[in-house]
């Protein structure tokens, strides 16, 4: 196992343990993990890709919740 699997093994547990309202102040460092795989030339797993999905939606319903009318 390479550090980057268990960099992403151990925030795949930290996105679990965080309240569902908050999951999406990590999206930054699934972007970083993805962006080190993909620099690696390692293909980005099926569930990094989700998570990663999941997250930036969350941030985007966070920023519109926000959004003065």
């Amino acid at each position: 196992m390479t550090y980057l699997d268990a960099e992403l093994d151990r925030l795949q547990a930290v996105i679990g343990a965080t309240a569902p309202d908050a999951r999406y102040r990590l999206e930054p460092q699934v972007r970083k993990l993805i962006v080190n795989l993909r620099n690696e030339g390692r293909a980005v797993p099926a569930r990094i890709k989700a998570l990663h999905t999941t997250l930036l939606s969350e941030a985007i319903e966070v920023e519109f919740d926000n959004m003065p009318v």
